[in-house]
Formats: C-alpha cells, structure tokens, sequence
C-alpha cells in the first residue's frame, strides 16, 4: 500500500521528543497509519492549553531508531500541534494521538496537561484525537498495558471517528492492561504550598509542592478506575460552559 492510501496519524506529546512514551505510540500508531511525530524539543509537562505568541517558534528535523522521523518544536504541545496542522504537515492528519505521557492525567490533572493540550489543540482543529498516560512517572515505566489499549482505542476512532468538540482522554497502570472503563473525571484538586527559600545570593524565592487531593469517592470516575487497576477511558471537551446554570439563569435580568 502506498503512504498516501494509508491514514495519517499525527504524534505529539508534552514529554519532549526523544522521550519513551512518544517513541511507544509511535509504534503502536505505525501499526494503523503513516505516522509523523511533531513535538516539543525538550520536557514541557504542565504547561496546559499554553501558547507561544511574543517570541518565534523553530523546528528542526529529527530521527528516533532511524525508523521514525519528524519535527521538533521549540514550543509548548499546543505550539506543536498548531504549527503541524499550518504549516509542517502535507496533508491532513486523520488522526492526533499525544503521549504516552509519563504520568497520571486523570482527575484535576486534565486542566494543567501539555499531553491532554496538544491532544485537545487537534480537536479544535477539527481532527479526532487521543491523549494517552500510563500512571507510572518513571522513564523506565513498563508501557505494555498503555501501548495495549491505545492500539484498541486509536482503532475504535479510525473506525467510528469521534462527536465533534470531543477528546478522548486514555489513562492506564503501568504493566499490563486489565481493561478499560469509560469514566467521567474525577472531582479533584491539589492541597499546595510554596516553600520559601533563599538562595546562594540571599535572594527570595518558592518551590511549590503539595499533595493530590481526591474529593470524589463515587463509583465511575477515572480515579477510582485506575485504582482498581483499570484504564481509565474519559471523553471531555474545550466548552467549559455551565449548562444547566445557563438554563437556570438566562431570563435573569441584572
């Protein structure tokens, strides 16, 4: 089959490009499609729906094995996505799949995700997508189970595509898959505190740190999925508005 019969699947990620979870989705993505990887150059973790306006972006062209190539880009995961669809791409992806993120993005952690950005970026661009983590922070996490049910998740999507608006956000334990529930978002939050400091020239300055905060204990959340060793399967979306407050309060006069 010549490449351009083939789908094209588009891989982005917030760990930066040599990391291995992008070079696993890769891998299961090179089973369905043409892949090409277009992602930050360096560890962009946190940095949410950010994007680059008051400096230029670059990007330069890189390998991973010798079998995977694409672009590095100087920005956020947001950046990478935007620049892919406007100009770095020569055809429209079929597909965006962001990760395999090293880290947990379940609950509260979809809001503040580079991974769940550049993922969610391609939604708004009109192309279904996928972001994918293994719970697992460490570099050496073991990414059977995550690599296992991004293939059976970026399958069902290539088939039956996606609502529009929609993101589908993958959260999966480390080792192998048990199965995956679909899930709302945990009700979550981070308890924080900002450790004053001095440094070597007697300046001020705060190192944050805080604890995960669970405030949802229903059945059904991707949470709860998680610690009952199941992947976590959560459809969300950019409109942030309240409906039912906006019925509530429409004929209200102000």
């Amino acid at each position: 089959m010549n490449n351009r019969d083939k789908p094209l699947i588009l891989v982005s990620n917030d760990d930066g490009i040599f990391s291995p979870g992008i070079k696993a989705l890769a891998e299961v993505s090179d089973e369905f499609a043409e892949v090409a990887i277009i992602a930050p150059d360096r560890q962009q973790s946190a940095v949410g729906h950010a994007i680059t306006i008051n400096t230029p972006l670059r990007s330069r062209s890189f390998t991973i094995d010798g079998k995977y190539s694409g672009q590095a880009v100087s920005g956020t995961p947001a950046d990478s996505v935007k620049l892919a669809h406007n100009q770095l791409l020569k055809r429209r992806p079929d597909l965006v799949v962001s990760g395999i993120n090293h880290g947990s993005n379940a609950g509260i952690n979809i809001l503040y995700s580079g991974t769940v950005s550049a993922a969610t970026e391609g939604t708004i661009l009109g192309y279904p997508s996928i972001a994918v983590s293994c719970t697992d922070f460490s570099e050496d996490a073991d990414l059977t189970g995550a690599k296992d049910a991004a293939r059976r998740v970026i399958r069902y999507v290539l088939n039956h595509g996606l609502p529009r608006g929609v993101t589908l956000n993958l959260n999966v334990p480390a080792g192998p898959l048990k199965g995956i529930r679909w899930a709302r978002q945990a009700d979550s939050r981070y308890v924080e505190e900002f450790e004053g400091r001095v440094d070597p020239n007697n300046r001020s300055y705060y190192w944050l740190t805080g604890k995960f905060q669970l405030l949802d204990r229903d059945e059904g959340n991707d949470i709860n999925a998680l610690e009952s060793g199941f992947a976590s399967l959560t459809p969300i979306q950019y409109d942030l508005t309240s409906y039912p407050l906006l019925r509530e309060l429409e004929n209200v006069e102000l």
